[in-house]
């Protein structure tokens, strides 16, 4: 099938595929020939080892002569080539790897998948030459493989008889057709039924206006549809807009789906390098045409929004350098900023590249560096061995102020900084480590910063969301940036300067004993300081709060924070033996002294009265973000596999149920066709929800960490009249 929008460069090689009229395929030839398309090309002791390949894996379905396979589609002639020619070898190489062989798609080297593709090449007639077809996604995916243009790429599935015809076409609607680009006037005021950011909200509440779903019909809620993801733990939360849910699951597979029906409407698979430790991530971000996604080797790739296809692809980081990206990127004013993680020497980055060429705008590190303020608060250890301050989730973002917001998270070589050299004008406070940036997005220039922790010996991260919240103090509005780190203890901060404004403590924690009131400083315990002696602290490494985001509902000026109630010991060892951090400790889980074993909590604060307004505690520790709605529910998911929604004035639960696996990732709601829609991602194993076996060993999960995505709608009965699903 010929497609008017795309030239024949030539006509189909000698595969038995019926030729072009020479006029009409040199008028097109010549329409492109600035384009000068690159043919894939092998060697034919490439096909020789594809053809080993093959036959260990994959003749038991296509057959011994790749067209007489029982179960497999022909890799040779017409139906090969109506379904691959004048396609990407990139697109073949990644189908490949996603899907073959069947019992373990992915699991053969690359360069084995190579081969293979090598053997198809030549069994469909192109001729070999002097050059091996490369096994590297980015080097593929420029080569064409067969000549012609043909119908889209089908799927390796069994073949359809040659003797039946085709069946008729049907036409399925496609949400895609009319999505829309997304503009910076949405992300500054996104419309309720669209969730467009990490926390739907440039100010990063996780508060949604929809409110179909209320307090007297949540109990109704049953599941619309689940979508299979890759088994490995999920931190994912979801965008959608205008009908599509991205998501991306672990081992950087990301799916766009009808976000009513639960189908599959494309998706991209990360090839990532065999080395490479995969990380779950927590968020993708969309504006104009684009998806925005993090991947685990360190690079920031944006995908067409209709297509699934690569548009560009950057490095931020080396990942064998210990870079990796567990957060996503913010999105501003066609920039897509993006943070770095890991133990890199000489710190992370926050780095800004442009949405429309990818081309790198700015560079921010993370830690002080000659000529910044803070350089001489490492205690004389030299810059270059300086490490740590990741940015662990992505930033938040003020339109009035022009601010961009991060947390950082803690160094990993503590021991140089425990004692303090005594010499003047140097401090061991190292500085950008548990620290809110306040950054120009456009220059990434620093504006302000406030250390919440200096010197912090026990990886109690302040690297966490950073909520934009309007509170009331003498009979005036004012801004602050809000934000906890593992002590589970709230800082507030004046939004345009970074001045302190208060704290509120969720009662967890004994690392601090005061905060001054007008500077924000901290008193520290010196019982718990790291000193040759086994001392209890509270709370564990793992924290009273860990990355997963809190919530905010501006109408009740509440904040719902999940949180886990635990303990620690540091333990001195022995020189030479592994240690937490290199302070010479190690560290033990424990309950807290007293305990009554109920370990997770769902917490309320009211910011203007700076009290707990309630807090429902269970056995089973939290996992998941918190979400909350204008239907007076908030939403919470815990290591039990339960997931509740709550009364958000007084905290009764009024729904629970089971899911197939741990709920790791942040809920969201959204609303299509004038129904809302609950959703969220699960999948144990990550780093926060594997810490809590010990504490809860009665509460048994499934080994294996399936993944999954679970939508959840209002039976007809609860909704409105005409708001019917599609």
């Amino acid at each position: 099938m010929l497609r008017p929008s795309r030239p024949v460069f030539a006509c189909l090689l000698a595969v038995g595929l019926a030729a072009c009229a020479i006029e009409f395929c040199q008028k097109a030839n010549a329409q492109d020939a600035s384009k000068a398309p690159i043919y894939a090309s092998y060697t034919r002791a490439q096909a020789t080892q594809g053809q080993a390949a093959y036959k260990k894996n994959c003749a038991q379905c296509h057959g011994q002569n790749m067209d007489d396979g029982e179960f497999g589609t022909p890799l040779k002639g017409l139906d090969f080539a109506e379904g691959w020619a004048g396609k990407s070898a990139g697109a073949l190489m990644t189908f490949m790897k996603t899907n073959m062989p069947p019992a373990n798609p992915g699991g053969l080297p690359d360069n084995t998948y190579a081969q293979m593709i090598a053997y198809m090449l030549q069994e469909n007639g192109l001729q070999p030459g002097e050059s091996e077809l490369p096994s590297e996604v980015s080097l593929l995916g420029p080569m064409i493989l067969l000549r012609g243009s043909a119908m889209p790429a089908g799927t390796l599935s069994p073949a359809l008889s040659p003797f039946g015809g085709r069946p008729p076409a049907v036409k399925v609607p496609n949400p895609l057709d009319k999505i829309t680009p997304v503009t910076d006037a949405m992300l500054r005021n996104p419309r309720p039924e669209d969730w467009l950011t990490w926390r739907r909200t440039y100010d990063a509440l996780g508060f949604s206006p929809l409110k179909q779903i209320n307090k007297a019909n949540v109990a109704d809620l049953r599941v619309a549809w689940a979508f299979a993801l890759p088994s490995g733990p999920n931190e994912e939360t979801p965008l959608v807009h205008d009908g599509v849910l991205f998501i991306e699951g672990y081992g950087d597979k990301v799916q766009a789906i009808d976000a009513v029906t639960g189908d599959l409407l494309w998706q991209y698979a990360r090839q990532l390098p065999p080395d490479v430790n995969k990380a779950p991530k927590r968020n993708m971000a969309l504006y104009g045409d684009r998806l925005l996604v993090p991947t685990s080797d360190a690079h920031l790739v944006a995908l067409d929004v209709k297509t699934g296809a690569v548009v560009w692809d950057r490095e931020l980081a080396d990942y064998k350098k210990d870079a990796r990206i567990t957060g996503g990127p913010l999105a501003v004013k066609g920039k897509a900023i993006q943070g770095t993680s890991g133990r890199m020497l000489g710190g992370n980055y926050i780095v800004a590249f442009d949405i429309a060429t990818g081309q790198e705008a700015w560079r921010f590190k993370t830690i002080a560096g000659p000529g910044q303020p803070g350089a001489d608060s490492w205690n004389g250890v030299p810059f270059e061995k300086r490490s740590g301050a990741s940015v662990w989730t992505a930033g938040s973002y003020d339109p009035e102020l022009n601010l961009a917001y991060f947390g950082t998270a803690q160094t990993y070589d503590t021991g140089p900084l425990l004692h303090p050299v005594g010499q003047p004008g140097i401090t061991n406070d190292a500085l950008y480590t548990d620290t809110t940036l306040a950054l120009d997005p456009d220059t990434g220039k620093l504006v302000w910063y406030f250390q919440h922790l200096p010197n912090d010996q026990w990886d109690f991260d302040w690297a966490f969301d950073q909520q934009l919240i309007k509170y009331s103090i003498n009979g005036s509005v004012q801004k602050a940036v809000i934000t906890a780190g593992k002590p589970g203890l709230f800082d507030a901060m004046d939004a345009a300067t970074g001045k302190f404004a208060f704290s509120v403590d969720s009662g967890l924690q004994n690392l601090v004993l005061a905060v001054d009131p007008q500077t924000g400083a901290k008193t520290i315990n010196p019982e718990v300081i790291p000193d040759g002696k086994v001392h209890l602290v509270c709370p564990s490494m793992t924290g009273a709060r860990s990355w997963m985001p809190l919530a905010y509902n501006p109408e009740t000026k509440i904040l719902y924070s999940p949180l886990t109630e635990s303990c620690m010991d540091i333990i001195p060892v022995a020189p030479g033996t592994h240690a937490f951090l290199s302070a010479g400790v190690r560290w033990g889980l424990r309950a807290k002294p007293g305990s009554d074993g109920l370990y997770g909590r769902v917490q309320a604060i009211d910011l203007e009265t700076k009290k707990i307004v309630w807090a429902d505690r269970r056995r089973a520790p939290q996992t998941s973000g918190v979400l909350a709605t204008a239907g007076g529910i908030v939403f919470a998911g815990s290591y039990d596999r339960k997931f509740s929604a709550y009364d958000d004035v007084n905290g009764k639960l009024l729904w629970e149920t089971g899911l197939d696996d741990v709920p790791t990732g942040t809920p969201i709601t959204y609303s299509v066709g004038g129904k809302q829609y609950i959703a969220i991602a699960v999948g144990n194993g990550n780093a926060q929800a594997s810490t809590w076996l010990p504490l809860v060993p009665e509460i048994h999960n499934p080994p294996d960490h399936g993944g999954a995505l679970w939508v959840f709608e209002l039976p007809e009965k609860d909704r409105p009249k005409g708001q019917r699903s599609r």
